[in-house]
């Protein structure tokens, strides 16, 4: 239950964070010395793929929450026997977040109308989150050949169903990085990919996030860094 309330307060701060950065409580009738036109005022500055992104990623956040108290109340049952992590997952884990780095370098590039950088950002964050992928299905193939398969025991079903979970929303990920780069192969202006560029952005950083408190749990790390900030407080 630790693990499931740390994730929800990072999301919620994070949340918090971004919403505060996007002006959704500005008064712009209130400010001085700026000529305003009202009627362009009363949607939104935020643009609605954003706000689409931002409730996405709501409910995927709450559906990895989910999850994760279903495995956290789990372990607590005799039958639980602890899966061995294969050390290719630390690499894998280290592919995605060059993949996560890559993809704000092609941000900052589309933000200073840099096109190379842009287009070298999405192509390295694109291959290493298939680098991710394909190492993930390596490790499915390390335990299933080590005699850790799915119905053997519940933690194992419960690692195959986070990592596939994940691992299809990086797939949908890939898909949207990959229409961001025809668009760019096709010429879209420097306008336009700033959006797209930014959302797959903010969502692989999501995914970076999801992953890294999914292996805190695999590994017990989380309940340990609970445990930690409890004696701190105490």
């Amino acid at each position: 239950m630790s693990a499931i309330v740390l994730f929800i307060a990072t999301i919620a701060a994070i949340a918090g964070w971004w919403l505060s950065q996007q002006r959704l409580a500005a008064k712009p009738w209130l400010e001085q010395g700026i000529a305003v036109d009202l009627r362009g005022e009363r949607g939104s500055s935020v643009p609605a793929a954003k706000i689409g992104l931002g409730v996405f990623l709501a409910v995927v956040g709450s559906l990895f929450a989910l999850l994760i108290s279903a495995y956290s109340m789990r372990t607590t049952m005799v039958d639980w026997r602890e899966l061995p992590l294969p050390r290719l997952v630390w690499f894998n884990t280290g592919v995605l977040v060059i993949s996560s780095v890559a993809l704000q370098w092609a941000l900052t590039a589309a933000r200073h109308d840099d096109h190379e950088g842009l287009i070298a950002g999405l192509l390295v964050g694109g291959a290493s989150a298939v680098m991710f992928l394909i190492g993930q299905l390596v490790v499915w193939q390390q335990l299933n050949i080590a005699g850790y398969v799915m119905a053997s025991n519940p933690a194992n079903s419960f690692f195959y169903l986070i990592t596939a979970l994940h691992g299809l929303h990086v797939t949908g990920g890939l898909v949207a990085l990959g229409r961001a780069t025809v668009k760019l192969w096709r010429g879209a202006p420097m306008t336009q990919m700033r959006l797209s560029v930014e959302l797959c952005t903010i969502y692989w950083h999501f995914l970076l996030l999801v992953w890294l408190v999914l292996l805190g749990l695999l590994t017990g790390w989380t309940d340990n860094f609970v445990d930690i900030c409890r004696q701190l407080l105490t």
